[in-house]
């Protein structure tokens, strides 16, 4: 039995045109959209939780998560080369957000903290 949640017309091997081909990327794009919103929302925790500027880059984490995603993308059949620098663009652009978000809930100047 299909799964009624998912609206995937065709897979990879079974697209034949370059319609099939965007549909399906399109709805996987908004699929991703989706769960980077809520990951994003477990950025805006983080800073609301951390105390200490300092803490809002952790490169032990990072490479923690780093390891976990490749780990994960092997098992997935996704390249490397497509993870590892897609997960740290995202990480990086995570990192930003939570500096923002940190300031902000303390109305803080990222200028004035950092000189």
């Amino acid at each position: 039995m299909s799964d009624p949640t998912d609206l995937r017309r065709k897979t990879g091997p079974e697209c034949q045109t370059m319609p099939d081909v965007r549909f399906e990327v399109d709805r996987l794009d908004r699929a991703l959209v989706k769960l980077i919103a809520e990951r994003q929302s477990y950025m805006d925790a983080a800073a609301r939780i951390k105390g200490d500027r300092d803490t809002v880059r952790d490169p032990a984490r990072i490479e923690d998560v780093v390891t976990k995603v490749l780990a994960e993308a092997k098992r997935q059949g996704l390249s490397a080369n497509i993870a590892e620098p897609v997960w740290r663009t995202m990480i990086e652009a995570c990192i930003a957000h939570e500096f923002d978000v940190w300031d902000e809930l303390r109305n803080e100047d990222p200028k004035r903290a950092e000189g």
